[in-house]
């Protein structure tokens, strides 16, 4: 099976390198500059599960030929447009295309440009980045990728090759049979945690130790589950148990991607994430006050941003 992969940032680089050193047919799409350092220098992976330098299999778009099996998109929403136009040679017939993205809104796009039987669902769950010298950074030994069919057997035959590539490597693969489910229990999950962590401009822990801080997050956590719910992806009891404990742990030190982004004066998925959700909890009827209150937070960075 043929992979290629949209990108070697922290999540591109990360997932897709461990494949390749798993034995995986993989190739990187990416763009001229990135592509020198890595013919240069490798693929670094800087990892708890163990660092290595790799020299995988590397296109440009002026270099790109022929179709792949599945294309891995892991790219930010706001990057999204100009994802498909790269990618949009390599999809063939028989292509599949997997976005690991956050949030869903991306399903909408990506069926109306490639149809929908070539649209997998999947997600992943790391924390990474790219260091200066723009070696791929692995902070901490959490590192999930989940696939699967969006509609007809779960197991298909293209899933089943996909799960059999992606076997072996420095991470947790797996092949879901409810991948909407698995989506959208993460989507609560990290609509909360975005909209809490930029709005206070501070990690889980630091959060809950505040007077008010644990009714906040258990507020923005109910909205985002009522919407889930209205959408019919009710979360589950483990997964709510999960979040109920996360979001209560005044030690915790967790902070969303999004608020690290926002730290640093970066773009942010905004829109993508906690706007679709409240666009959504609109056209349902589900309140969303709390919601509403986090993203015209960040809306004003946006609008501070563009203005800069």
């Amino acid at each position: 099976m043929r992979l290629l992969f949209l990108g070697a940032g922290g999540t591109g680089g990360y997932f897709g390198g461990r494949a390749t050193q798993a034995g995986a047919d993989v190739t990187f799409l990416v763009r001229e500059p990135r592509a020198a350092r890595i013919s240069e220098q490798g693929l670094r992976i800087q990892s708890p599960l163990g660092d290595v330098t790799l020299h995988p299999k590397v296109v440009t778009q002026q270099t790109l030929q022929g179709h792949y099996d599945v294309v891995v998109l892991s790219c930010k929403a706001y990057d999204l447009a100009s994802a498909i136009d790269a990618i949009r040679p390599a999809v063939g017939p028989d292509t599949a295309v997997l976005p690991i993205m956050n949030g869903v809104l991306q399903y909408d796009v990506l069926d109306r440009e490639f149809g929908p039987q070539r649209v997998l669902g999947g997600l992943c769950q790391i924390n990474a980045t790219l260091g200066p010298e723009g070696e791929v950074v692995h902070l901490g030994k959490h590192a999930n990728i989940v696939f699967g069919e969006r509609a007809g057997a779960p197991r298909s035959e293209r899933c089943v090759a996909l799960e059999q590539a992606l076997a072996g490597g420095e991470y947790a693969s797996r092949l879901s049979e409810d991948i909407y489910q698995d989506i959208w229990e993460k989507y609560v999950m990290l609509t909360t945690l975005a909209a809490a962590t930029c709005m206070m401009r501070g990690s889980v822990g630091q959060i809950a130790s505040t007077d008010d801080g644990i009714g906040i997050l258990l507020s923005l956590l109910k909205e985002t589950q009522a919407v889930a719910a209205a959408s019919g992806y009710a979360v589950r009891p483990e997964a709510d148990a999960a979040a109920q404990k996360l979001m209560t742990d005044r030690t915790q030190p967790m902070t969303a991607s999004m608020f690290r982004d926002l730290r640093q004066g970066l773009p942010v998925e905004a829109d993508h994430i906690v706007g679709d959700m409240i666009h959504r909890a609109r056209a349902l009827g589900v309140d969303a006050t709390y919601l509403r209150v986090a993203y015209a937070h960040l809306q004003v960075y946006q609008a501070q941003r563009a203005a800069a």
